[in-house]
């Protein structure tokens, strides 16, 4: 097998055949990257192995990315971000003569089929994203029986590799020593930029010209204009694309370089008031791979001035403090690191990251105690997602989701808080909030936000006194007194009723 000279570290390799690694077959046309989940062309581990790999073997890349049609939630929103993010991939691989990109849509269920193991059929190696979230880490498992060649699958999600601990951490706490622990020699470890900048290779003109006659292509038209495209898919046409958030890296780029210039300064006095521009508005483009953790961290260091001497000598688990950066810095990287990767690391070893017996045993056992207890008011989930609850910030806050895919983070709290107030039972409570989040949010199905909506039961939480009806010992909130800790009035004239009264 050729020798392979990668800065990939191996802690972020794992092979998609199992247990066998198998070789790179040096008869093959080309390398192949299967684009799933880092959606991007710069800092990018799975990429920059993919051209590691085609450096060694002085073969061509391929870039395959796909986008299927029948995982659940698909709808016109997901579709319109990700195919944004096709068209900047497109332009961005343009007049790189030793790249052929592969922009692919499913236009109906089943269209793919034999497509992957057409590409494979002739990859010295293909190279996949390790995503351990929804549907992907079954697609990835499913592929195996389609790739013949060598098949890695690369960690490219956030600072510390998910495969740097073996321990499910079930407090943020725990997990934020952890990191104060183990994380410095991981943050050297960064993927290039621009992974193919310098590169030289054979040419890829025509290496999958017949697989792309049986397949289509999105054509460059589509990219540019793809209303009618994606109006012609077999998807929920209901849940419309968010306009004031494109997707795509260089709308990533264009929201990091905002929130650096003109948020982050008030970051951490200002994030939690829903009537403050002073969140990141990140949260989107990190999960569809068009930003990347690194390079997030990175623009926050180099803004900060920031070197590794300036880092702690001894683990805290505190959220600030550690890093030597300035209060309102290390508030946002406890959320860009702390809290996102905890999610990680949860759904990354236990497969039912999404289940309600996946929460702690105590938050478990208080909730079933109450489970039973009398509610004053019960909610289906149309009335749910219909904003149709007695609670105007509630309302607005759910408007807000379905209208721009996200809702402003102190008030996500709050929003799946009363969702467990309101509903039969805590299961069902938990089967309305990932419904309902996974359905309308742009940062849904992922890691982070699967903590978000389990953190309202009492995962990374502790038990919590008095003891209350239906509640337990789950941390309670009130629409009331959140009223009266952060600004709201403006927020719920923003989103009322009648501002889009023919939504449903």
């Amino acid at each position: 097998m050729a020798k392979i000279d990668s800065a990939v570290p191996e802690i972020r390799l794992r092979s998609g055949h199992g247990e066998r690694w198998g070789d790179a077959s040096d008869s093959g046309a080309y390398v192949l990257y299967w684009m799933t989940a880092f959606r991007r062309p710069r800092w990018n581990f799975s990429l920059e192995r993919a051209v590691d790999w085609a450096r060694a073997l002085d073969k061509p890349l391929v870039v395959f990315e796909a986008f299927r049609v029948d995982y659940h939630w698909a709808c016109d929103r997901f579709h319109a971000f990700v195919v944004a993010g096709m068209r900047d991939n497109r332009d961005a691989f343009a007049g790189i003569d030793s790249v052929a990109y592969y922009p692919y849509l499913e236009p109906s269920p089943g269209s793919a089929s034999g497509l992957l193991a057409a590409l494979a059929e002739r990859a010295c190696v293909v190279v996949g994203d390790d995503f351990p979230s929804f549907f992907l880490p079954a697609q990835a498992r499913a592929a195996r029986r389609a790739i013949p060649c060598r098949y890695e699958l690369v960690d490219s999600n956030g600072l510390y590799p998910m495969r740097a601990t073996d321990k499910v951490f079930s407090r943020a706490f725990d997990f934020r020593r952890q990191l104060h622990k183990d994380l410095a020699p991981h943050l050297s470890e960064l993927p290039k930029p621009a992974p193919l900048q310098g590169t030289r290779l054979p040419s890829a003109a025509g290496v999958i010209d017949s697989v792309q006659a049986k397949w289509r292509p999105v054509g460059d038209a589509d990219l540019e204009e793809p209303v009618q495209l994606i109006a012609s898919l077999p998807i929920d046409h209901n849940v419309k694309p968010v306009e004031r958030e494109p997707g795509g890296y260089l709308a990533a780029g264009e929201a990091l370089d905002r929130f650096l210039g003109k948020r982050l300064e008030g970051y951490g006095e200002l994030r939690n008031q829903p009537e403050e521009d002073a969140a990141s508005e990140l949260s989107a483009y990190l999960h569809w791979g068009h930003l990347s953790a690194h390079e997030t961290f990175a623009a926050v260091a180099e803004h900060e001035e920031w070197n590794p001497s300036r880092l702690a000598k001894k683990p805290t688990g505190a959220r600030e403090g550690w890093w030597g950066m300035s209060q309102t810095a290390e508030a946002f990287l406890d959320e860009l690191i702390t809290w996102r990767e905890v999610g990680f690391n949860m759904t990354s070893k236990r497969s039912d990251y999404d289940r309600f017996e996946s929460l702690p045993e105590w938050a478990q056992d208080t909730l079933d105690e109450h489970a039973a207890d009398e509610r004053e008011r019960v909610y289906t989930l149309e009335e749910f997602e219909q904003a149709r609850t007695h609670n105007e910030l509630w309302n607005a806050a759910q408007r807000q989701l379905v209208r721009e895919g996200r809702i402003h983070n102190y008030l996500r709290m709050l929003w799946g808080k009363k969702i467990l107030h309101w509903s039969e039972s805590p299961r069902e409570a938990l089967r309305i909030m990932i419904e309902l989040n996974n359905k309308y949010a742009l940062d849904g199905r992922n890691p982070n936000s699967y903590s978000g909506i389990f953190w309202v039961l009492g995962r990374y939480d502790r038990a919590w006194g008095p003891e209350r009806p239906i509640f337990g010992k789950i941390r309670y909130m009130t629409c009331d007194n959140t009223a009266r800790k952060v600004r709201v009035k403006d927020y719920v004239k923003r989103y009322a009723a009648d501002a889009e009264r023919s939504l449903f």
